[in-house]
Order: C-alpha cells, then structure tokens, then sequence
C-alpha cells in the first residue's frame, strides 16, 4: 500500500539490527550556510560501554561547510548524569565523548557554564569540544565591532588563552559534564576498571529539569484509564 517492496536477504543470519549498524543512510537536504542541495549521511554507531547513538553530517561540495550532529539512540534515563573528569594530563584531551543536546559543560576554575542546546549534539574528543568552545568564544559578535567594550573583548581574551593553556597540558582543571536525560558520555580509558580521575554521578532530576524535558506532561502508563474517566 506504501509502495515499499521488501528487499530479501541472501543471508538469513543477518539481523535487521546488525544490518542497520553496517549501513550509512544518505538523505537529501540543504546546507545551513548556504542553502545549495547537500547529501546529510547517517549512521548508527554503538559507543563502547555506553549505548548506540545516530550521527547525522553533511558536507556541502558547494561551499564547504561541514556539520556533524548526534542523536541519542535511546530513551532518556531514569537518573540524571553527572560526569566530572579532572584534566591533569594532556593525554586526557584524546578521550572520546559524547556530549547530548541536554548536556550543560562546566569548567568550575574558569567559572564557565555553557547551557542546554549549545554547540548541539556532538560525538568528539575532550580536544575537539574544548575547540568548539574556543571557536565560539572568538567568533562571539560582543567581541567585536562597535558593540565591544575594552573590559569584555580583555575577559574573553584572556578565557580564550586559559583554554588554550589546558589544550596545551598546562593547565590542570575539572571538567563536568550535566546531562539531565543521562544521555551523554566520556571515555573511561581504564574501563571496565575504574578511572581514578574521572567521576559519574547518577542523581535525581528535579521538577525544573523535568519540565524543561517535557516529562511532567508525558503520561505513558493507565493513560487510557485516566482518559476514560474525564471523558465520564
């Protein structure tokens, strides 16, 4: 009735499943940048000692702007995670991680706080996101022009060489990761023993993270119940 016509396998021992991991969709769509039409590819990769996530990126011939974007594979989870990892080695910035649109960064020595649904989803190393945040400060619109003031462009210069200092191995500081919908992830290089330095947290959400979540809304049990007596 769709006009789907289902491809037989020769394997039959091939799961679905399976075949879906080994397999990158491509579909059509436009570049953010510059609108011309660009190919996004998709795949489902699962992330060791963790779960599977989708990465979705798109590199537009056109204009050469490239995007990456990840999305949890699975629900959200029960408990809140909390993942502290203290940086005291520059071996430690080649630890893959996966940071989920509703994971807040914190670097407490910097008193930074990057919020919920910054940068998007990224599968990436410590290096990588630390780079991310570091392109994002310099390219801040308040830092240049008429709108900056001497005071602001000197703090966020002055953030910007700290980061670089830690990218460097010259700074030791702690770096946490806050995802309410424990759907984000760093890399415990000594797994599945402990990490001495790294630290996961699994906590209670609150009302205020809940509702930001759309949980408080969300009934998925005796919803038919419930339903069935307001409508009498």
């Amino acid at each position: 009735m769709l006009g789907i016509q289902e491809v037989e396998s020769d394997d039959k021992s091939v799961e679905p499943a399976d075949d879906l991991r080994n397999e990158v969709l491509q579909f059509n769509t436009n570049c953010p940048e510059c609108n011309a039409p660009a190919e996004t590819n998709m795949k489902l990769v699962q992330v060791p000692h963790f779960k599977e996530v989708v990465i979705m990126a798109t590199n537009c011939e056109a204009c050469g702007h490239r995007t990456n974007e990840v999305k949890s594979g699975g629900a959200i989870e029960p408990l809140g995670t909390k993942i502290t990892l203290h940086v005291t080695d520059p071996s430690d910035m080649t630890r893959d991680l996966l940071k989920s649109e509703t994971c807040r960064v914190e670097i407490p020595e910097l008193e930074f706080e990057m919020g919920m649904g910054a940068l998007g989803g990224k599968f990436t190393t410590l290096e990588g996101l630390l780079k991310d945040i570091q392109t994002l400060v310099e390219k801040n619109p308040f830092t240049l022009g008429d709108s900056c003031t001497p005071g602001r462009a000197e703090k966020l210069s002055a953030f910007s060489r700290k980061l670089q200092q830690i990218l460097d191995g010259q700074l030791r500081v702690h770096f946490v990761m806050d995802d309410p919908a424990g759907n984000s992830y760093l890399q415990n290089v000594y797994a599945p023993e402990e990490d001495p330095e790294l630290c996961v947290e699994h906590y209670e959400r609150s009302f205020e993270q809940n509702e930001e979540l759309g949980l408080n809304d969300m009934k998925t049990e005796d919803y038919e119940t419930e339903k069935a007596s307001s409508e009498q």
